[in-house]
């Protein structure tokens, strides 16, 4: 626009001043040409959605403005003249000041101009009620319940232009952060990706594709992204699964237990949770204040009412107290009933020892008589990397944190408990540009996920 307005001022001013013709024809088919190119220019500017308040503006132009007037009153004795501009003195404070002043006035104009002009920011807007609508029908066509995350509406929504596939992401400062692969038929995959990288170079964002797996992987070497792997998940085959023999003795054992206990377990239809509501809140309040800990987001479910809703739940209660629930678990249903998995995991302090290895126990046998076909326990991360001195830096460091990062998160306990319950393991990874970016990125994304940057080292 502001090239547009250059040349129409142009033809006007080569009109005026003696009807220079060809010099008007020509910038008139030069603006013809780029009025034509103009879908080319797609990247979106700040322009005015920079943020330049007005106190910010008068703060910036009084301080320019004094510095220029102190400048005038202390010099105001020594007579201007055009060789000031070049005199280099051990004592020239005059000719320092005059240098100074448009120094800083054109690093004004220069700060100010790109401020302008740079890459108009963006913040993940929460998706309407007919995205999810939209993000609901896409789901239950799919046989992963990780695109259950959709309905926490903590993410924005990019679909292709049929609407058969879609994307979440989250934006933190100039990362933007796509939870997982496309959600879409897998001949849509490489569409949805392409999107995506566009949509990042309209706002200046780096791409990254976070817990993509294994045999999609090919699709964002397509596009030059580089990968590390952040973890394994853990997958139990409920079609091998059983209560009986040497393998399914601990099962046996945690089922009993929680009977001895005074515990029973249910599954509760999703049409039933409202009125479960504040029992599950009880028990996740005390949850979060035992462990002094604050929800978390965007790869991982909290509570949330209208989310929590959705699903079965499935619920480990006192046979001595009706009603009164001592752990809970969402569950997470595969839209084409092979795949199921928990997601939101509570319990209350006041419940018997080992009252969630029970829950998942129950659910393991429930799955298993549902006809499900695996079972998703969640990710172990910076588990399952490369241990050999010749592995890359990053699977050392990978190795490194999950060997002595005990402090701030219990790697090695996580995996192990999980182990438990007979999984393979199954790799996820992180696609990004490569380069020197990582660390900035990782940054991110468990800023991301901890709801800010204070709250990544806070609980």
């Amino acid at each position: 626009y502001l090239a547009s307005g250059g040349i129409a001022l142009g033809i006007a001013a080569s009109v005026l001043k003696g009807g220079d013709i060809e010099e008007a024809t020509l910038l008139s088919l030069l603006l013809i040409v780029l009025w034509r190119a103009h879908p080319a220019f797609d990247r979106k500017a700040a322009l005015f959605d920079t943020p330049f308040s007005g106190g910010w503006l008068a703060a910036v132009g009084g301080a320019l403005f004094a510095s220029i007037w102190l400048g005038l009153f202390a010099f105001q004795h020594v007579e201007y003249s055009d060789q000031l501009w070049w005199q280099f003195e051990l004592r020239g404070e005059a000719s320092r000041f005059l240098r100074a002043s448009v120094g800083a006035a054109a690093l004004t104009l220069l700060v100010g101009l790109g401020r302008l002009i740079r890459h108009a920011p963006h913040e993940a807007d929460e998706p309407s009620d007919a995205d999810l609508e939209a993000a609901a029908t896409i789901v239950r066509a799919q046989r992963e319940t990780a695109p259950n995350l959709v309905f926490l509406r903590d993410k924005a929504l990019l679909f292709d232009e049929s609407r058969t596939g879609f994307l979440m992401y989250g934006v933190q400062g100039r990362t933007w952060v796509a939870l997982g692969d496309p959600v879409c038929p897998a001949a849509r995959t490489a569409e949805l990706i392409k999107l995506f990288l566009e949509r990042c170079d309209d706002f200046g964002g780096t791409p990254v594709f976070y817990e993509v797996r294994k045999d999609r992987l090919h699709h964002y070497a397509d596009f030059g992204l580089t990968f590390v792997k952040l973890g394994e998940e853990a997958i139990v085959d409920l079609e091998a699964f059983k209560l009986e023999g040497p393998r399914g003795a601990r099962f046996r054992q945690n089922i009993k237990r929680l009977e001895k206990d005074g515990g029973t377990f249910r599954v509760v239809a999703a049409t039933d949770v409202p009125a479960l509501l504040p029992e599950l809140r009880r028990v996740s309040d005390d949850w979060l204040e035992s462990r002094s800990a604050a929800e978390k987001g965007f790869s991982l479910g909290f509570f949330d009412e209208a989310y929590i809703q959705r699903f079965p739940v499935a619920v480990v209660e006192s046979a001595h107290e009706p009603g009164r629930v001592w752990a809970f678990a969402n569950l997470w249903q595969g839209g084409t009933g092979e795949d199921l998995s928990i997601d939101l995991m509570r319990f209350h302090r006041d419940g018997p020892k080992g009252v969630m290895e029970a829950l998942i126990s129950h659910v393991l046998v429930w799955g298993k008589a549902a006809g499900y076909r695996r079972f998703a326990l969640g990710m172990a991360p910076m588990s399952g990397f490369e241990t050999s001195p010749v592995a890359p830096l990053w699977a050392r460091m990978g190795t490194f944190l999950y060997q002595h990062a005990d402090r701030f998160y219990n790697f090695q306990g996580l995996r192990a408990y999980k182990e438990k319950f007979n999984p393979s393991w199954e790799p996820h990874y992180l696609a990004y540009p490569g380069g020197l970016k990582l660390p900035l990125v990782l940054a991110d994304i468990s800023a991301l996920i901890a709801g800010g940057y204070r709250r990544i080292f806070l609980k």
